[in-house]
């Protein structure tokens, strides 16, 4: 009877996996998408790149909230009954193939090392494979270096395609080089002068902050299907971004403005210090820079690594500290030297707790970025602002000096 039972659910699976190989086989291009930062959108750009181009493209995004991406441009949640599992992506090839796409773009959704060579493998078999980058994180199940990092995202490589990437340090690029001679593919790099041919005018078509390398990369992935790169493009200007894209909402009363950058996506150490800097030089008219980092307590790395990072970048007048597992970052923070009195711990706080923590007794423009998570206050901050916007982003004035205020003794909500 046990042997019949056990007989009966090989079977089972043999004939799922056949059916699934043979849904993937009606999709002639297939585009798996990994990286540390930028999944979603380069996902998103990809698909919408192949859809101005006449390819009829399923996509799929995981990046804030998952969603299933149709033809038509339309998106829709992904029902998940339980946890996260990447059996997920044999869902999505089901309903692109009942969409009748000629091209899936599909977001890798695994994080351990050995499922997202799984996901690559025996889910996707790709035609495309695209690597963002590889920078640190996930560091407890990719580390312990940036270069296991890059390995690990080297899981998704195709078997006899094309795998590109934007990653731009040498160590890493030789890493995926080899995994694209080991899996019979070619390797395309988009470098610094691939990045240097996006023009302002260019990224002036996007309604929200994206990165220049993103475009770039997703332009090259359009036009190696065929796509022309204005007709690529204007399909991305007009794609609805990620609901964790970063975004600058502007808010103005009498008293003063305040511009605030929603960078809660990017939680990496690198990338989240590079929108930092890059807001900075956006908006040099603002004469307070306050952070706000969103901890949570089941990412003590990550805290670890923003509390250490935020001590070597440019300073920020306040430092507004939210969410769980605070205490983390405090730490790190003020063992790497930040000025333990620039500092506010709210933890869990309310959106109007925070909103009283930035603007106390205080009238000067303002830059506030949001970092580390969307999770808890993150979104609820984000949605505040957005309602508020009252003029849009405005292009960077002449810059003004920054000017230290006065700052607050460290506090635990």
């Amino acid at each position: 009877m046990v042997s019949c039972l056990a007989l009966a659910l090989v079977a089972a699976g043999v004939a799922e996996n056949w059916l699934h190989r043979r849904r993937l086989n009606q999709i002639p291009i297939r585009v798996h998408v990994n990286g540390t930062r930028g999944k979603s959108s380069v996902t998103r750009l990809i698909a919408a790149g192949l859809r101005a181009g006449g390819i009829r493209t399923c996509a799929k995004a995981t990046g804030t909230l998952a969603r299933m991406i149709f033809p038509d441009g339309s998106e829709a949640p992904l029902f998940r009954p339980g946890r996260t599992n990447i059996i997920e992506q044999k869902r999505v090839v089901r309903a692109a193939v009942a969409h009748k796409a000629e091209a899936l773009v599909i977001e890798c959704m695994a994080v351990h090392p050995t499922l997202q060579s799984i996901c690559e493998l025996k889910l996707v078999r790709s035609t495309h494979g695209v690597i963002t980058n590889a920078r640190e994180d996930h560091m407890d199940v990719m580390g312990p270096t940036r270069l296991d990092v890059a390995r690990a995202l080297a899981g998704t490589t195709p078997v006899n395609g094309t795998l590109f990437t934007a990653e731009s340090r040498t160590d890493s690029i030789e890493v995926l080089g080899e995994a694209a001679a080991d899996r019979g593919s070619k390797l395309e790099v988009i470098g610094g002068f691939d990045i240097a041919e996006i023009s302002d005018a260019d990224m002036a078509g996007f309604t929200y902050l994206e990165h220049t390398d993103n475009v770039a990369l997703a332009l090259r992935v359009c036009e190696s299907l065929g796509v022309d790169r204005d007709v690529a493009l204007k399909g991305m200007w007009a794609a609805e971004p990620d609901v964790g894209a970063m975004r600058c909402y502007q808010v103005k009363d009498l008293e003063t403005t305040w511009w605030f950058v929603n960078a809660f996506a990017a939680n990496d150490p690198e990338s989240t210090g590079q929108n930092w800097e890059k807001a900075i030089h956006w908006f040099p008219q603002a004469r307070r820079r306050i952070a706000i980092v969103n901890c949570r307590v089941d990412r003590p790395e990550r805290s670890e690594q923003l509390g250490k990072a935020c001590a070597v970048w440019s300073p920020a007048d306040r430092y507004i500290i939210t969410g769980t597992g605070t205490d983390v970052f405090l730490r790190t923070a003020i063992d790497a030297g930040l000025d333990s009195s620039r500092l506010i711990a709210l933890g869990a706080a309310t959106v109007d707790e925070v909103i009283a923590a930035i603007g106390e007794g205080q009238s000067l423009p303002s830059l506030i970025m949001g970092m580390g998570n969307i999770a808890g206050v993150g979104m609820p901050l984000a949605e505040f602002f957005q309602t508020r916007e009252n003029t849009g982003r405005q292009a960077p004035q002449a810059p003004v000096q920054v000017v230290a205020l006065p700052t607050m003794e460290l506090q635990e909500a």
